[in-house]
């Protein structure tokens, strides 16, 4: 090949990068991108955020709006398609397609709303409101103690009956109540913050709060249960610049302990957050937060907003990132793949994200309750937080808990501590005329275990022998009203619809075992081998976790589906 061909290739591959393939970009169109825009970083990054941007200005996403997207980011416009395509709150409009109607109303039909007639909201409401207002159906929204919840909008309906939603559509009303919590001026008047400039001041050493970490037993809040301090030492040897990822896409059927703490004292978190980055050395903080929390995201930005205006010390860059309706962007490499503007696909592991994660960089991935706690254990001492416990185990666990109990909500009890206890001794009892036949003592994932069975502790490593795990302590109680195969099913159903598809065992293996479990009498064999082929072949935990309800309805239910 001759210099002049070469030089005459890279021009022409040039000129392919300089211009997008796709469908022509309307000029109007671009016009009203790049004023909505406005000066704003033109980062590929920022896609996600962009597309909010742009559907809450219009309503959708049209083609003319992914092309012109695409051209001010200089992506490809099949990137910028699939992106939005693959959110469940992002509406793109194909070419020829009406748009949707101007509000949305979303109805949950998750395992805590469906018990509490969520199917009937669903059935009655589209010809209560009329073709102008869109009904759907929607996974778990993280209000499961409120039970049934709808979303007019962005504001949830708690208790939902078809009076409330009506009158929330007619009134106009679309955005979340500005809840009471403690703002930034009442967090500082008592104390707060000054254990993280003591850090900064060097009057506290980094070390003596990892080793406060170590010595209270504070172990990963999210699901997973990995000990904090270790993750922090761990973090803190490898190549700076060091990145810091914090997880709020609490998205697990039966969770919503994190929502509950941020709604009434978000700067606890924002310190421990800031806390977790100076002792480990944290250059840039980026915060995840699931789009259904409309409410506490307006929290966080007027609060973070009031600690860079008047900060105590110097603070590391943060950003608040959106979710889009997502529930595997729960899984840590998922969520990374989200902050950086694509696809919530999980990653292969090795390498672990404490390595290579946001942005290729080495970053500490939190839970929004695990560093939540870290300015109460340092302060009152690590022996504080392990002196509470029972049956043999060290520390405090947030319960959600909702289902047939009187007092449904998040208790903070003893790790260690029983169901039966937990019911009688923080939710009131089971409700009126319900008697407990079954619970599930860690979401949608963690299995279903029997009445018989209530006196096992809850926490980590003790529900594994039974087929079961606590996750993220999310319980949800099941009566003698209710049936236990009928919940494996909505389970299996949430699972098909939010698994990602990358991998085959959970994608066909959710799908299948969904239709199999329509059947009156299961096919136990069958069920067990495609559940086995999925624990043992996805890639992430949705797909390795997805058979514990199937196996443990068939175990310890085996009445219900013969």
């Amino acid at each position: 090949m001759t210099t002049t061909t070469v030089i005459s290739l890279d021009r022409m591959r040039a000129k392919v990068r300089g211009t997008p393939k796709g469908r022509n970009v309307d000029p109007d169109a671009l016009n009203r991108i790049r004023k909505l825009l406005g000066e704003s970083p033109r980062r590929r990054d920022l896609l996600i955020e962009y597309l909010h941007r742009i559907q809450d200005k219009f309503g959708h996403l049209s083609a003319a709006h992914i092309a012109a997207l695409a051209l001010e980011l200089r992506m490809a416009q099949a990137e910028v398609f699939e992106v939005a395509t693959f959110y469940h709150h992002f509406d793109v409009v194909r070419e020829g397609e009406a748009a949707p109607a101007a509000l949305t109303v979303r109805v949950c039909e998750t395992l805590s709303c469906k018990m509490a007639g969520s199917d009937a909201l669903l059935d009655r409401l589209p010809e209560i409101l009329g073709r102008a207002v869109r009904v759907i159906p929607a996974p778990c929204v993280g209000r499961c103690e409120q039970a049934p919840v709808v979303v007019v909008g962005r504001n949830p309906v708690p208790v939902a009956t078809l009076d409330a939603v009506s009158t929330a559509v007619s009134t106009g009303k679309r955005e979340p109540e500005k809840g009471a919590h403690i703002g930034y001026k009442a967090y500082r008047k008592a104390g707060g913050y000054k254990l993280f400039q003591q850090l900064v001041s060097g009057e506290r050493d980094p070390e003596t709060v990892i080793a406060a970490l170590e010595h209270s037993g504070l172990r990963g809040l999210g699901g997973a249960g990995f000990p904090a301090g270790r993750k922090w030492r761990i973090v803190r040897k490898e190549p700076a610049p060091r990145l810091m990822a914090v997880n709020i896409d609490e998205g697990e059927p039966g969770t919503f302990k994190d929502r509950w703490y941020l709604e009434r004292d978000p700067h606890r978190f924002l310190e421990g957050m800031l806390i977790a980055a100076w002792c480990v050395g944290i250059g840039e903080v980026f915060v995840y937060l699931r789009d259904e929390y409309a409410q506490v995201r307006d929290i966080l930005t007027r609060e973070l907003a009031a600690l860079v205006a008047d900060p105590p010390c110097a603070l590391p860059p943060i950003e608040l990132r959106r979710g889009a309706g997502a529930y595997i962007c729960g899984e840590e490499s998922a969520m990374i793949e989200s902050i950086e503007g694509k696809r919530g696909m999980p990653r292969l592991r090795p390498p672990y994200v404490a390595q290579v994660g946001l942005f290729g960089r080495p970053t500490l991935e939190h839970n929004m309750e695990t560093v939540y706690w870290v300015r109460d254990i340092v302060e009152k001492g690590p022996e504080w937080f392990a002196s509470h416990g029972r049956n043999g185990r060290k520390g405090l666990r947030s319960f959600s808990v909702s289902g047939r109990v009187n007092n449904p909500g998040v208790h903070l009890a003893p790790a260690g501590i029983t169901l039966r206890e937990l019911v009688e001794e923080y939710c009131g009892g089971m409700l009126d005329g319900h008697q407990l036949y079954a619970y599930l003592p860690g979401g949608a994932s963690g299995g279903i275990l029997p009445a018989s069975m209530a006196n096992i502790p809850l926490d980590f490593d003790t529900l594994n022998q039974y087929g079961c795990f606590i996750g993220s302590a999310a319980v949800v109680v099941l009566s003698q009203h209710d049936s236990v195969k009928d919940a494996a099913r909505n389970l299996m159903h949430f699972f098909s619809d939010e698994s990602c598809g990358q991998c085959t065992p959970c994608r066909v293996g959710t799908s299948k075992a969904a239709m199999l479990m329509q059947a009156d009498k299961w096919d136990a064999g069958l069920l067990e081998e495609l559940s086995r082929a999925m624990a043992d072949a996805s890639i992430c935990g949705l797909g390795q976790a997805a058979p514990n309800p199937i196996r443990c309805v068939i175990k310890y239910f085996p009445h219900e589906i013969a």
